[in-house]
Protein backbone atom coordinates (compact mmCIF):
# COMPACT_ATOMS: atom_id res chain seq x y z
CA UNK A 1 0.00 0.00 0.00
CA UNK A 2 1.54 3.65 -0.85
CA UNK A 3 0.04 7.04 -0.59
CA UNK A 4 -0.84 7.41 -4.24
CA UNK A 5 -2.78 4.17 -4.66
CA UNK A 6 -4.45 5.06 -1.15
CA UNK A 7 -5.36 8.86 -2.58
CA UNK A 8 -5.30 8.03 -6.15
CA UNK A 9 -9.19 8.01 -6.83
CA UNK A 10 -9.09 11.39 -5.45
CA UNK A 11 -8.99 12.30 -9.01
CA UNK A 12 -12.52 10.55 -9.28
CA UNK A 13 -13.94 13.14 -7.08
CA UNK A 14 -16.02 14.29 -10.27
CA UNK A 15 -17.55 11.09 -10.53
CA UNK A 16 -18.44 10.66 -6.97
CA UNK A 17 -21.20 12.22 -6.83
CA UNK A 18 -22.98 10.22 -9.82
CA UNK A 19 -21.46 7.09 -8.02
CA UNK A 20 -22.98 7.69 -4.55
CA UNK A 21 -26.43 9.14 -6.55
CA UNK A 22 -26.72 5.00 -7.40
CA UNK A 23 -25.94 3.95 -3.54
CA UNK A 24 -29.22 2.28 -2.36
CA UNK A 25 -29.63 3.44 1.51
CA UNK A 26 -28.37 1.21 4.40
CA UNK A 27 -31.24 -0.64 6.09
CA UNK A 28 -32.00 -0.42 10.05
CA UNK A 29 -31.70 -3.89 11.86
CA UNK A 30 -34.92 -4.67 13.97
CA UNK A 31 -35.83 -3.98 17.13
CA UNK A 32 -33.69 -5.92 19.97
CA UNK A 33 -31.10 -7.36 16.98
CA UNK A 34 -27.66 -6.11 16.28
CA UNK A 35 -27.05 -3.22 14.65
CA UNK A 36 -26.25 -4.05 11.02
CA UNK A 37 -23.25 -1.79 10.02
CA UNK A 38 -21.32 -1.55 6.71
CA UNK A 39 -17.49 -0.06 6.94
CA UNK A 40 -15.68 0.27 4.15
CA UNK A 41 -11.63 0.59 4.34
CA UNK A 42 -9.97 2.98 1.77
CA UNK A 43 -7.55 -0.07 0.78
CA UNK A 44 -6.26 -3.77 1.78
CA UNK A 45 -6.08 -4.48 5.02
CA UNK A 46 -3.03 -3.42 6.57
CA UNK A 47 -1.81 -1.80 9.89
CA UNK A 48 -3.39 1.58 9.72
CA UNK A 49 -6.55 -0.34 10.00
CA UNK A 50 -5.32 -3.00 13.13
CA UNK A 51 -7.60 -1.10 16.20
CA UNK A 52 -11.08 -1.88 13.73
CA UNK A 53 -9.83 -5.71 13.03
CA UNK A 54 -8.98 -5.96 17.21
CA UNK A 55 -12.47 -4.38 18.06
CA UNK A 56 -13.76 -7.06 15.31
CA UNK A 57 -12.32 -10.01 16.93
CA UNK A 58 -12.12 -9.16 20.63
CA UNK A 59 -15.90 -8.77 20.51
CA UNK A 60 -16.09 -5.37 20.87
CA UNK A 61 -18.45 -4.80 17.96
CA UNK A 62 -21.03 -7.05 19.64
CA UNK A 63 -21.06 -5.75 23.22
CA UNK A 64 -22.11 -2.43 21.32
CA UNK A 65 -24.70 -4.44 19.96
CA UNK A 66 -23.16 -4.20 16.47
CA UNK A 67 -23.00 -6.54 13.75
CA UNK A 68 -20.10 -5.05 11.78
CA UNK A 69 -19.40 -5.89 8.10
CA UNK A 70 -15.86 -4.72 7.26
CA UNK A 71 -15.26 -4.94 3.24
CA UNK A 72 -12.68 -3.49 1.51
CA UNK A 73 -13.62 -0.90 -1.60
CA UNK A 74 -14.61 -1.65 -5.17
CA UNK A 75 -16.19 0.36 -8.06
CA UNK A 76 -17.92 2.77 -5.22
CA UNK A 77 -14.95 4.07 -2.58
CA UNK A 78 -15.54 4.80 1.73
CA UNK A 79 -16.35 8.64 0.99
CA UNK A 80 -18.72 7.83 -1.73
CA UNK A 81 -20.77 4.95 -0.10
CA UNK A 82 -20.53 7.02 3.08
CA UNK A 83 -21.81 9.92 1.22
CA UNK A 84 -24.44 7.71 -0.58
CA UNK A 85 -25.96 5.74 2.24
CA UNK A 86 -24.59 2.27 1.16
CA UNK A 87 -22.46 2.29 4.48
CA UNK A 88 -22.41 3.75 7.75
CA UNK A 89 -18.59 4.29 7.81
CA UNK A 90 -15.61 4.47 6.40
CA UNK A 91 -11.70 5.42 5.80
CA UNK A 92 -11.07 8.57 4.29
CA UNK A 93 -8.38 11.23 4.71
CA UNK A 94 -8.74 14.94 5.66
CA UNK A 95 -7.09 15.77 1.82
CA UNK A 96 -10.02 13.87 0.68
CA UNK A 97 -12.58 15.14 2.80
CA UNK A 98 -11.97 18.91 2.67
CA UNK A 99 -11.70 18.10 -1.16
CA UNK A 100 -15.35 16.24 -0.70
CA UNK A 101 -17.12 19.41 1.10
CA UNK A 102 -15.52 22.36 -0.84
CA UNK A 103 -17.56 23.68 -4.03
CA UNK A 104 -21.17 24.23 -4.29
CA UNK A 105 -22.70 20.98 -3.07
CA UNK A 106 -20.76 19.40 -0.12
CA UNK A 107 -20.59 15.95 0.47
CA UNK A 108 -22.28 14.56 3.72
CA UNK A 109 -19.41 12.97 5.23
CA UNK A 110 -18.06 13.71 8.92
CA UNK A 111 -14.44 12.90 9.77
CA UNK A 112 -15.27 11.25 13.63
CA UNK A 113 -11.99 10.06 14.66
CA UNK A 114 -8.10 10.65 13.48
CA UNK A 115 -6.75 7.44 13.46
CA UNK A 116 -3.28 8.65 13.47
CA UNK A 117 -2.33 11.99 15.33
CA UNK A 118 0.38 13.26 12.74
CA UNK A 119 0.83 13.21 9.63
CA UNK A 120 3.24 10.23 8.56
CA UNK A 121 3.73 10.31 5.24
CA UNK A 122 7.35 10.86 2.94
CA UNK A 123 8.66 11.28 -0.04
CA UNK A 124 11.35 8.50 -1.36
CA UNK A 125 13.87 8.28 -3.31
CA UNK A 126 17.39 5.98 -3.78
CA UNK A 127 20.01 7.06 -0.99
CA UNK A 128 22.44 7.00 -3.18
CA UNK A 129 20.71 10.32 -4.89
CA UNK A 130 22.21 11.98 -1.20
CA UNK A 131 18.78 13.69 -1.12
CA UNK A 132 18.70 15.48 2.42
CA UNK A 133 15.83 18.49 1.62
CA UNK A 134 13.17 18.87 -1.43
CA UNK A 135 15.86 21.43 -2.88
CA UNK A 136 17.75 18.74 -3.76
CA UNK A 137 14.25 17.19 -5.76
CA UNK A 138 15.50 19.31 -8.56
CA UNK A 139 16.45 17.06 -11.48
CA UNK A 140 14.25 14.45 -10.67
CA UNK A 141 11.61 12.57 -12.03
CA UNK A 142 8.59 12.73 -9.22
CA UNK A 143 5.60 10.03 -10.17
CA UNK A 144 2.63 11.65 -9.48
CA UNK A 145 -1.05 10.17 -9.10
CA UNK A 146 -2.54 12.79 -10.72
CA UNK A 147 -4.44 14.48 -7.88
CA UNK A 148 -5.25 17.85 -7.75
CA UNK A 149 -3.27 18.62 -3.95
CA UNK A 150 -0.48 16.15 -5.24
CA UNK A 151 1.95 19.23 -7.08
CA UNK A 152 0.89 21.85 -5.09
CA UNK A 153 2.06 19.83 -2.02
CA UNK A 154 5.61 19.00 -4.08
CA UNK A 155 5.65 22.96 -5.37
CA UNK A 156 5.58 24.61 -1.95
CA UNK A 157 7.78 22.34 -0.21
CA UNK A 158 10.23 22.78 -2.95
CA UNK A 159 10.07 26.22 -2.94
CA UNK A 160 10.01 25.96 0.90
CA UNK A 161 14.05 24.70 0.78
CA UNK A 162 14.55 27.31 -1.73
CA UNK A 163 14.65 24.77 -4.84
CA UNK A 164 13.19 25.67 -8.27
CA UNK A 165 10.14 23.42 -8.80
CA UNK A 166 10.00 24.33 -12.48
CA UNK A 167 13.54 21.58 -12.67
CA UNK A 168 11.29 18.82 -11.62
CA UNK A 169 9.84 16.58 -13.72
CA UNK A 170 6.49 15.26 -13.41
CA UNK A 171 5.73 11.87 -14.39
CA UNK A 172 1.74 10.57 -13.99
CA UNK A 173 1.53 7.23 -12.81
CA UNK A 174 -2.03 6.77 -12.02
CA UNK A 175 -2.45 4.13 -9.50
CA UNK A 176 0.79 2.23 -10.60
CA UNK A 177 3.28 1.70 -7.24
CA UNK A 178 5.44 4.68 -7.36
CA UNK A 179 8.01 3.16 -5.16
CA UNK A 180 8.22 0.00 -7.17
CA UNK A 181 8.54 2.47 -9.99
CA UNK A 182 11.42 4.14 -8.46
CA UNK A 183 13.46 0.80 -7.42
CA UNK A 184 13.17 -0.04 -11.15
CA UNK A 185 14.46 3.24 -11.96
CA UNK A 186 11.49 4.33 -13.97
CA UNK A 187 10.60 7.10 -11.66
CA UNK A 188 13.04 9.23 -8.61
CA UNK A 189 10.85 10.14 -6.37
CA UNK A 190 7.40 9.02 -4.72
CA UNK A 191 5.05 9.47 -1.86
CA UNK A 192 4.55 7.50 0.29
CA UNK A 193 3.10 6.51 4.07
CA UNK A 194 6.25 5.52 5.99
CA UNK A 195 4.76 2.93 8.35
CA UNK A 196 4.06 0.96 5.78
CA UNK A 197 5.89 1.54 2.65
CA UNK A 198 8.79 2.58 3.94
CA UNK A 199 9.26 -0.57 6.12
CA UNK A 200 8.37 -2.48 3.43
CA UNK A 201 11.10 -1.35 1.07
CA UNK A 202 13.78 -1.73 4.11
CA UNK A 203 12.92 -5.41 4.79
CA UNK A 204 13.10 -5.94 0.58
CA UNK A 205 16.43 -4.25 1.18
CA UNK A 206 15.74 -0.92 -0.91
CA UNK A 207 18.02 1.69 0.86
CA UNK A 208 16.02 4.82 0.94
CA UNK A 209 16.16 8.42 1.73
CA UNK A 210 12.94 9.66 2.73
CA UNK A 211 11.91 13.53 3.35
CA UNK A 212 9.29 13.11 5.96
CA UNK A 213 5.96 15.53 5.84
CA UNK A 214 6.94 16.08 9.79
CA UNK A 215 10.02 17.83 8.96
CA UNK A 216 7.93 20.44 6.87
CA UNK A 217 4.85 21.22 8.88
CA UNK A 218 6.19 25.43 8.77
CA UNK A 219 5.38 25.01 4.82
CA UNK A 220 2.70 22.64 4.81
CA UNK A 221 0.44 22.54 8.09
CA UNK A 222 -0.16 19.22 9.36
CA UNK A 223 -3.10 17.00 8.49
CA UNK A 224 -4.91 14.05 9.80
CA UNK A 225 -4.71 10.73 7.33
CA UNK A 226 -6.08 8.40 7.73
CA UNK A 227 -9.45 9.26 9.63
CA UNK A 228 -12.84 7.36 10.20
CA UNK A 229 -15.74 9.38 8.43
CA UNK A 230 -19.71 8.49 9.10
CA UNK A 231 -22.88 10.91 7.08
CA UNK A 232 -24.34 13.82 8.80
CA UNK A 233 -27.61 11.56 8.87
CA UNK A 234 -26.16 8.66 10.51
CA UNK A 235 -25.24 11.97 13.36
CA UNK A 236 -28.35 13.38 13.38
CA UNK A 237 -30.85 10.39 12.86
CA UNK A 238 -28.55 7.22 14.46
CA UNK A 239 -25.91 8.66 16.61
CA UNK A 240 -26.81 5.71 19.40
CA UNK A 241 -24.59 3.77 16.47
CA UNK A 242 -22.06 6.46 15.75
CA UNK A 243 -21.40 6.56 19.86
CA UNK A 244 -21.75 2.72 20.09
CA UNK A 245 -18.99 2.31 16.78
CA UNK A 246 -16.47 4.48 18.19
CA UNK A 247 -16.68 2.69 21.71
CA UNK A 248 -15.45 -0.45 20.49
CA UNK A 249 -13.31 1.48 17.83
CA UNK A 250 -11.13 3.21 20.76
CA UNK A 251 -11.31 -0.07 22.79
CA UNK A 252 -9.22 -1.70 19.79
CA UNK A 253 -6.86 0.99 18.86
CA UNK A 254 -6.69 1.85 22.56
CA UNK A 255 -5.37 -2.38 23.07
CA UNK A 256 -3.35 -1.91 19.88
CA UNK A 257 -1.51 1.10 21.72
CA UNK A 258 -1.21 -1.19 24.76
CA UNK A 259 -0.28 -4.42 23.11
CA UNK A 260 1.13 -4.25 19.16
CA UNK A 261 2.16 -7.64 19.37
CA UNK A 262 -0.62 -9.02 20.42
CA UNK A 263 -2.87 -6.84 18.68
CA UNK A 264 -0.92 -7.43 15.10
CA UNK A 265 -1.97 -11.17 15.42
CA UNK A 266 -5.63 -9.96 14.87
CA UNK A 267 -4.76 -8.17 12.00
CA UNK A 268 -2.93 -11.32 10.46
CA UNK A 269 -6.06 -13.31 11.40
CA UNK A 270 -8.52 -11.47 9.83
CA UNK A 271 -6.17 -10.74 6.45
CA UNK A 272 -3.64 -13.84 6.75
CA UNK A 273 -2.21 -12.53 3.22
CA UNK A 274 -0.36 -10.10 4.28
CA UNK A 275 3.00 -10.42 5.23
CA UNK A 276 3.77 -11.36 8.98
CA UNK A 277 7.15 -9.51 9.65
CA UNK A 278 6.44 -6.61 7.59
CA UNK A 279 2.95 -6.23 9.97
CA UNK A 280 4.96 -6.70 13.11
CA UNK A 281 7.75 -4.06 11.89
CA UNK A 282 5.26 -1.36 11.17
CA UNK A 283 2.74 -2.58 13.84
CA UNK A 284 6.19 -1.60 16.29
CA UNK A 285 7.03 1.46 14.45
CA UNK A 286 2.87 2.96 13.69
CA UNK A 287 1.34 1.65 17.85
CA UNK A 288 2.83 4.42 19.38
CA UNK A 289 1.83 7.31 16.63
CA UNK A 290 -1.88 6.11 17.10
CA UNK A 291 -2.78 8.50 19.52
CA UNK A 292 0.78 10.25 20.13
CA UNK A 293 0.45 13.55 21.90
CA UNK A 294 -3.24 13.76 22.09
CA UNK A 295 -5.77 13.14 25.33
CA UNK A 296 -7.22 10.06 23.88
CA UNK A 297 -7.28 8.13 20.39
CA UNK A 298 -8.76 9.89 17.76
CA UNK A 299 -9.30 13.44 18.94
CA UNK A 300 -8.75 16.17 16.43
CA UNK A 301 -8.09 20.10 16.48
CA UNK A 302 -10.61 22.31 14.85
CA UNK A 303 -7.26 24.60 14.03
CA UNK A 304 -5.79 21.26 12.24
CA UNK A 305 -8.75 21.36 10.07
CA UNK A 306 -8.68 25.56 9.78
CA UNK A 307 -5.10 25.35 8.72
CA UNK A 308 -5.16 22.46 6.30
CA UNK A 309 -7.98 23.94 4.16
CA UNK A 310 -6.52 27.65 4.12
CA UNK A 311 -3.38 26.22 2.79
CA UNK A 312 -5.62 24.17 0.37
CA UNK A 313 -7.63 27.62 -1.07
CA UNK A 314 -4.45 29.38 -0.99
CA UNK A 315 -2.58 27.12 -3.00
CA UNK A 316 -5.57 27.35 -5.52
CA UNK A 317 -7.06 23.57 -4.97
CA UNK A 318 -10.16 24.77 -3.24
CA UNK A 319 -12.03 28.00 -4.23
CA UNK A 320 -12.37 28.67 -0.64
CA UNK A 321 -11.77 27.88 2.85
CA UNK A 322 -14.26 24.92 3.99
CA UNK A 323 -16.56 24.84 7.44
CA UNK A 324 -14.11 23.40 9.56
CA UNK A 325 -16.47 22.91 12.08
CA UNK A 326 -18.63 21.07 9.90
CA UNK A 327 -15.98 18.98 9.10
CA UNK A 328 -14.88 17.32 11.82
CA UNK A 329 -16.53 16.33 15.49
CA UNK A 330 -15.05 14.95 18.81
CA UNK A 331 -18.75 14.13 20.17
CA UNK A 332 -18.73 10.54 20.05
CA UNK A 333 -15.52 9.45 20.98
CA UNK A 334 -15.45 7.92 24.72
Amino acid sequence: MNKHQLLGFLSMVLLGGLLASCIQPATTSPLGEPDEVTFVLDWVPNTNHTGIFVAQEKGYFAEEGLNVNIIQPGATYAWQAVAGGSAEFGVSFQEETTLSRAGEEPAPIVSIAAIIQHNTSGFASLAERDIESPKDWEGLRYGSYGGSFDEPTVRVLMECAGGDFSKLEIVTTGSTDPLALVQAGQVDLAWIFYGWQGIQAKQQGADLSTVMMSDYFDCIPDYYTPILITSQAMIDERPDVVRAFLKAVSRGYDFAIRSPDEAVDFLLKAAPEIDKELAQESQAWLSPRYQSDAPRWGEQKLEVWQDYSQWMADNGIIGQPIDAQAAFTNDFLP
